[in-house]
């Protein structure tokens, strides 16, 4: 990777990280499809006494040897759902901001890195490789989080909109750079 491709996968990464920012902190985008519970003293009192350790627990339990007929008439009858647990935790959020910088910074540099391999020389063609993977890292889980555990839709669509945007900061950013084409691989 030269030292243009890795300009514009960090400067990529300083687009996203801004534009995850506004979404989370200016727009309703960080929130959508997620509620508060009420009274949840007796639900927090409740998971202390059933819940020991951290982890992500899938509710209602499927016991051994149930078919999963049986499964879905006990879904379909009662709460069911998904409850990711912590009994207390260390959390931070400077190294939470950290942790999402350098989760971006790896994204945008691999996307600089495959864009610089392709011979796209127009800024519409650079621009439409990162539209196009954008996409596909935005509904990569997404969909199937949606599809598999109930996440909620607004939710869904939030993050996998937010998700694209952010490919597409990075986008303009690579696009601008005039990374691909057939020199930019090796110059």
């Amino acid at each position: 990777m030269n030292k243009r491709v890795f300009l514009a996968g960090v400067l990529g990464a300083v687009a996203m990280f801004l534009w995850s920012g506004l979404a989370h902190m200016a727009l309703p985008l960080g929130e959508a499809g997620v509620q508060q519970i009420d009274k949840e003293d007796a639900l927090l009192s409740t998971l202390q006494s059933t819940v020991s350790s951290h982890g992500l627990y899938m509710f209602p339990k499927m016991v051994p040897g149930t078919d999963e007929a049986q499964y879905q008439k006990k879904i379909a009858s009662g709460p069911s759902g998904l409850l990711i647990y912590f009994p207390s935790r260390d959390w931070s959020f400077g190294k939470s901001l950290a942790l999402e910088f350098v989760t971006e910074l790896l994204q945008a540099l691999i996307a600089a890195y495959l864009l610089s391999l392709t011979t796209l020389s127009a800024f519409g063609g650079r621009f439409g490789f990162y539209v196009i993977l954008g996409l596909l890292a935005a509904i990569a889980t997404n969909i199937s989080y949606w599809n598999w555990y109930g996440f909620p839709v607004t939710y869904t669509a939030s993050y996998i909109f937010m998700g694209w945007v952010g490919y597409l900061c990075a986008g303009l950013v690579a696009a601008a750079m005039k990374i691909g084409g057939p020199k930019t691989a090796s110059a």
